[in-house]
């Protein structure tokens, strides 16, 4: 069974609370439990965190276990070039998503430095753009 990684940065928590107009109203977690029914055979695990120093450990730490990434960094997508040096340091697919489109945003979102260090990005699909990421990281694996 392949294992997949997700990890959602800052403020993803709030999924389904903050800004349903943009992120609509699907939490995380029904969000994960429903690419878990979808994608049976592959053994998910689901990662959130404010904090980017955990969110470079876990990727790091997934090297040696895990078979691919999904990761929407969030707001980090658009600062963290310790989150993308984490992740051209490891030997692993990585697919970047973005719930919203990036560049029918502020300006500074259109950078991507995270997304830029991944296999690809996924952006402006909403909550489905986790399914076709998925599907994308698998032909990878």
């Amino acid at each position: 069974m392949k294992k997949v990684l997700l990890i959602h940065g800052p403020n993803l928590n709030l999924l389904g609370i903050r800004e349903p107009e943009k992120y609509g109203h699907m939490t995380s977690e029904l969000m994960v439990e429903n690419l878990k029914l979808k994608f049976k055979d592959i053994e998910l695990t689901y990662f959130q965190s404010n904090v980017e120093g955990e969110i470079v450990n876990n990727i790091q730490q997934a090297k040696e276990i895990i078979d691919g990434i999904l990761i929407n960094a969030g707001g980090f997508s658009h600062t963290s070039v310790a989150i993308a040096d984490a992740i051209r340091s490891i030997n692993l697919p990585v697919i970047a998503v973005h719930i919203t489109n990036i560049y029918q945003r502020e300006g500074y979102r259109h950078a991507d430095i995270v997304g830029e260090s991944c296999k690809g990005a996924i952006v402006g699909l909403g909550i489905e753009g986790y399914e076709l990421a998925m599907e994308c990281l698998m032909e990878e694996i």
